[in-house]
């Protein structure tokens, strides 16, 4: 009789408080110290748990994009490029499609006899070119690069997710592409070529410093061509100069923490016809599949990780 009971739900416990009734100054006094207590208690729980949680979990941001699917199945056929080029050299959604699957830019794709083209193109560019739009086993990498030889392709990935593909012309047969797995360190938005001082690259992203290989923008003939550097259209080179990280320096001939990785892969028939020109009779003949890139990059994960961590660590003490 008479009794008070207070209670708090909280971490699914209640807790129940009863007082005696008292003379009714103290019992008010009472009640309300008691409340106090019981709320300044559930509030210390909440941030230690918030600590907590803070402290045991990182967080990796999940990018996802839909991307649009051809309305039928994807296809290609040969056409005549002037004749071609004389109807549709307006539509620009058209032309970025037929750029990338010939591996030309504008200039050079006027010049070619013919063309591979998609008998639709309803579609985004990733259901016209290669790389597969996810991979499980790159979910842990928080941005990768990854050029494939035989398709003369690119690929950004985030966290496993396909974030950008286009077309590339990498090395020719007398200075090819090295392979394996390298990463991005110094760039610039306009540089001069290491092999002719003339050569002006633009949106310049340097992969591999002694031997000055990188990506960026310059002619994309249609065919590897380069001096073992990776050739991108001027749309691209910028959104990969953009997207990549630079190094973090120790001082001037020590890095601190590397930029982001960069896989190139595979190896390129310079005796053979383009490897393109099979779509027209087989639509998935260049398909890189998931199975692939997790190949290719199985052997580097372990060293990407550790670097992705130091970058993390990095911009955690810069940040402070």
């Amino acid at each position: 009789k008479n009794y008070v009971t207070l209670f708090s739900y909280h971490n699914h416990n209640f807790i129940f408080i009863k007082t005696r009734p008292m003379k009714k100054l103290y019992y008010t006094a009472n009640v309300l110290l008691i409340l106090m207590l019981v709320l300044l208690g559930l509030g210390s729980c909440k941030k230690s748990d918030t600590i907590n949680l803070t402290e045991n979990t990182v967080e990796r941001p999940k990018k996802t994009i839909e991307y649009k699917k051809p309305e039928s199945a994807v296809s290609y056929q040969f056409t005549n490029a002037k004749e071609w080029l004389k109807t549709n050299e307006n539509d620009s959604t058209k032309m970025d499609i037929v750029y990338a699957v010939n591996r030309a830019d504008k200039a050079n794709l006027k010049k070619l006899d013919s063309v591979v083209i998609p008998a639709d193109f309803s579609g985004d560019l990733v259901y016209y070119l290669p790389f597969p739009l996810h991979v499980s086993a790159l979910e842990d990498v928080s941005k990768i690069i990854i050029f494939s030889y035989p398709t003369q392709t690119f690929a950004a990935y985030e966290n496993g997710q396909l974030v950008r593909t286009g077309p590339t012309n990498m090395g020719r047969k007398k200075d090819p592409t090295p392979t394996g797995l390298f990463f991005t360190n110094w760039k610039a938005e306009k540089t001069t070529s290491t092999f002719n001082d003339e050569w002006e690259l633009k949106w310049n992203f340097n992969i591999e410093n002694k031997l000055g290989v990188g990506f960026h923008e310059y002619d994309l003939p249609g065919y590897p061509a380069s001096h073992s550097c990776l050739r991108l259209l001027e749309k691209d080179a910028k959104y990969l100069y953009k997207f990549a990280d630079e190094w973090v320096l120790k001082d001037k001939e020590n890095v601190k923490v590397k930029g982001t990785p960069v896989v190139v892969f595979g190896s390129y028939n310079f005796d053979g016809p383009k490897p393109w020109l099979q779509l027209a009779s087989d639509a998935k003949a260049l398909n890189i599949s998931e199975a692939t890139i997790e190949k290719e990059t199985k052997p580097f994960i372990q060293e990407i990780l550790e670097n992705q961590t130091l970058r993390e660590t990095e911009k955690k003490t810069t940040s402070l």
